[in-house]
């Protein structure tokens, strides 16, 4: 009888590995229950649509910003450093959200500080823990740690969705008018912030990057440039089509089409996360088979017919259920995707690579929420971002494959 095919268990981390996965846990929980709350709170505090989405734009080309400065330097001025200035920004970000409802205030968090309105990383800490991890673990081992450590982050997502938005249906239960409701999670998410400093502060010196090569040009990249910035512009469009459905605005879309209240909001997020996260592991499996390009390609073009799918749905258990089979098979290009990029720069380029295109992800995805956010206002368009995003993201997953097929690269099982 043939057994199917089940992922193998984590690889052993060593001490800087487990700090890793902790900060990322911790991270990405605050993320899943801000994401649930951000955009509802934006509305109780008497924001337009409009404005809810240059907000949220405003916020992620904060990030962008920051970030390209930190993950350009992390490699020079030390991985562990930059990755409690991170942490410090959460908390820069969080502190005026949460006590102060002027706009001009929020745009100034926003901009200076680390916020996530998408469930999904912000800032500097994917980049450079992902240069960490290769850094502490031999490469033939890299992409299995990359799908578990992607679903450590996808089920913390998961529980915060689902422990912020029952925590707000809760505390509105006992009296608490809705926008307080929100404002402790906020302050909370402030709270991860100070964790995460400490949880960064204990690393080891191993995480560090090697010196730097002499012939690093100031964006930390050399013989890897020409490679990085053509998948930076392709990632680019990927994200920007996602922009148009991060989880703020999908939990926002579920609210006002259907009703649905925070708790089911949190309940919802959470099985989609945990879905996504699962997928990230048979992914190397797939990739084992296929090559990390061909995976990428084969998983994410029907989950972008699913995307589209969701707002034709007639009701919300259809819809839920579009939702869910595509979280399904989402995330199986991330920890491919991450791999891939690792496999083919320097050690010394790996901060800054992973940096580039990484912002390059979260410049694109900054573009489209407040393009996304007058749609939302309009009946008649409520359901064009999911148009979009599905779109333009296979859009995305052709163009990677013609630019990238000769240089597939395979994956040892771990």
């Amino acid at each position: 009888m043939v057994q199917p095919a089940v992922p193998s268990p984590p690889p052993a981390l060593g001490r800087d590995g487990r700090l890793l996965f902790v900060t990322r846990a911790a991270r990405m929980f605050s993320y899943g229950f801000l994401s649930v709350v951000l955009v509802l709170y934006l509305a109780g505090l008497g924001f337009s649509e409009g404005r809810i989405g240059l907000l949220l734009t405003l916020t992620l080309v904060g990030d962008t910003l920051i970030s390209l400065w930190i993950t350009l330097r992390a490699d020079r001025l030390g991985r562990k450093r930059m990755l409690v200035v991170g942490a410090a920004l959460m908390v820069m970000a969080g502190l005026p959200f949460a006590l102060s409802g002027d706009f001009t205030v929020l745009v100034l968090a926003a901009t200076f500080g680390v916020i996530s309105p998408s469930g999904n990383e912000v800032g500097p800490f994917l980049a450079i823990e992902q240069a960490a991890l290769s850094q502490v673990l031999p490469e033939e081992r890299r992409t299995g740690v990359f799908a578990w450590y992607n679903l450590t982050g996808s089920f913390a997502t998961a529980l915060g969705a689902l422990a912020g938005g029952w925590t707000a249906q809760a505390l509105q239960g006992s009296g608490m008018a809705p926008v307080a409701s929100y404002r402790v999670l906020i302050v909370a998410y402030a709270a991860v912030g100070f964790i995460l400093a400490a949880l960064f502060a204990k690393m080891s010196a191993a995480v560090e990057a090697p010196p730097a090569a002499s012939h690093a040009s100031r964006w930390g990249l050399h013989a890897s440039k020409g490679v990085v910035l053509k998948l930076s512009a392709l990632f680019s469009l990927d994200a920007f089509a996602g922009g148009f459905v991060i989880q703020s605005i999908m939990a926002y879309w579920f609210h006002r089409k259907f009703g649905v209240a925070p708790g089911a909001l949190g309940s919802i997020f959470f099985a989609a996360n945990v879905l996504a996260g699962l997928s990230s592991l048979y992914a190397v499996r797939l990739a084992a088979r296929i090559g990390l390009i061909r995976t990428m390609v084969v998983t994410h073009i029907p989950s972008n017919v699913l995307l589209i799918l969701v707002p034709l749905m007639p009701n919300l258990p259809l819809a839920v259920a579009m939702l869910l089979l595509r979280f399904s098979i989402s995330q199986m290009d991330v920890p491919t995707r991450q791999a891939y990029t690792m496999a083919v720069v320097a050690p010394d380029e790996r901060s800054a690579a992973a940096g580039v295109t990484g912002i390059a992800r979260t410049t694109g995805a900054a573009i489209s929420p407040v393009l996304a956010g007058p749609m939302l206002a309009v009946p008649a368009l409520v359901g064009m971002p999911f148009f979009i995003a599905g779109g333009l993201k296979i859009l995305y997953d052709l163009l990677l494959y013609r630019s990238f097929k000769s240089s597939e690269i395979g994956v040892g099982k771990d």
